[in-house]
């Protein structure tokens, strides 16, 4: 089936952009883009005026099982509300994490993201096969899923922040991390499905694990993920148990490297910025979570200087309730200007941010974040007609500027997953539906 998109303005990313041109979509790769009518045959097409099309958008960070506990510890810090919401999360099963996932792909999807990495590592001792209910939500929304999974194997008796029932052992962390990857793990270039190994921080697993996750992830071939120097009581604890920054002791442990992609790091020395850009390590950079928590503004423009590929992340819903990854082209320019002026962040390399750079800090660029041929058909359709767009004459900045727009299409390897803001595949009131259930149920049991 050969799908054309017309009379659209079209942002390439990588090359040119186009006022008013064509991409035509051939099964699920990019079989042409330029300017004006496309001359050749096609099956079907898509009139596109008025809408801004550019490559779907890569999130590099999330938490889905959090959409199960929006709206709670409101107003905590980091520690403070991981305090208050581990042993709410300590009662997830496998249904609840199933229906906070699927909503939240689901909004993703809404919100013109096509790539999830999503950092899962809540396991409770009695929570059923936590990984195989986000499997089965990726496949009910369609988009592509980087199942990060996340171990912990210090709990409260060890001096680490959760509950001794949501951690486990190193061993069987280990175990359980090496068997998602033997079961779902699948390298292919059109896969929408892949595996990454990702201790949850510094803070909450031991050295052992660290080092053990950094091994077996490069004995399978996948990538590394934590979080790290998201704040400054991280960067206290760490001082004071090991005797360094948290970006020292991922140093130490062999965690910068071309392989790894960490989230949030805000708090990162002038050196660690060097050695992230020397070493190729991604950053997945988080600017709403980041503010909900007061955790500080992430150096953005410092990594992209010194060559470090940096991505956007929603982070957990519970931190970033919205959970929708749009917006994050405007928070994360905004960020940047608070920090370095206001040409600290341009929208361009903020749209860049959302997709390139999310692209190579989850090792996909050779096939999603750019429009380019024989890349995978992952595009997203921006309905810029309305009224927030109207007199507007650069659509790259009508995005990143005003307000998340209406998607009229977005397509994942060619297939419709949203068409005229509406999802493709499943009911959005049976979603929330569900979502309020598992909510419920939550709150119930406390």
């Amino acid at each position: 089936m050969k799908t054309l998109v017309s009379n659209a303005a079209i942002a390439t990313v990588s090359g040119p952009e186009y006022a008013s041109g064509h991409v035509l979509i051939d099964n699920d790769r990019i079989a042409a883009v330029g300017e004006g009518r496309y001359s050749g045959e096609f099956d079907q097409e898509v009139d596109a005026s008025g809408c801004l099309v550019t490559p779907g958008l890569v999130n590099t960070h999330h938490h889905l099982y959090q959409w199960a506990t929006r709206g709670m510890a409101a107003d905590h810090t980091l520690f403070e509300w991981l305090v208050a919401l581990y042993p709410v999360w300590g009662r997830l099963d496998a249904d609840i994490t199933h229906a906070a996932g699927t909503a939240g792909m689901a909004r993703l999807a809404l919100t013109g993201c096509t790539t999830v990495a999503d950092h899962h590592y809540v396991f409770p001792h009695d929570g059923g096969d936590q990984v195989e209910a986000l499997v089965a939500a990726r496949q009910r929304i369609g988009v592509r899923l980087h199942l990060v999974r996340g171990s912990m194997d210090r709990g409260e008796s060890d001096g680490g922040l959760p509950p001794d029932n949501l951690v486990e052992t190193t061993e069987d962390a280990l175990l359980g991390t090496e068997a998602a990857i033997d079961r779902f793990h699948d390298s292919s270039p059109g896969s929408h499905l892949r595996i990454a190994v990702g201790p949850c921080s510094p803070f909450s697993v031991t050295e052992r694990l660290m080092s053990g996750a950094a091994e077996l992830a490069r004995r399978k071939g996948v990538r590394l993920h934590t979080h790290l120097a998201e704040t400054l009581d991280e960067e206290r604890q760490c001082l004071a148990e090991v005797g360094c920054t948290p970006a020292e002791y991922a140093d130490k442990l062999g965690w910068l490297a071309g392989d790894v992609w960490l989230a949030h790091t805000v708090h990162l020395s002038a050196d660690a910025i060097r050695r992230f850009g020397a070493t190729g390590t991604g950053s997945a950079h988080c600017p709403t979570s980041n503010g909900r928590l007061g955790t500080g503004i992430a150096p953005v423009r410092d990594l992209l200087d010194a060559g470090a590929p940096v991505g956007l992340g929603v982070d957990g819903a519970a931190s970033s309730e919205s959970g929708g990854l749009g917006e994050e082209l405007h928070q994360s320019l905004l960020q940047a200007r608070q920090r370095g002026g206001p040409k600290a962040l341009t929208t361009r390399e903020a749209l860049w941010l959302g997709t390139m750079g999310g692209a190579r800090c989850l090792g996909h660029e050779a096939d999603v974040g750019s429009l380019e041929v024989g890349k995978l058909a992952d595009l997203a359709v921006w309905d810029l007609s309305g009224l927030n767009y109207a007199g507007i004459t650069d659509p790259v900045a009508a995005l990143v500027l005003g307000a998340t727009p209406p998607l009229a299409r977005l397509f994942v390897g060619g297939e419709a997953v949203v068409e005229n803001g509406t999802l493709r595949q499943e009911d959005e009131s049976a979603i929330a539906r569900d979502l309020a259930g598992a909510s419920a149920r939550l709150r119930e049991d406390r």
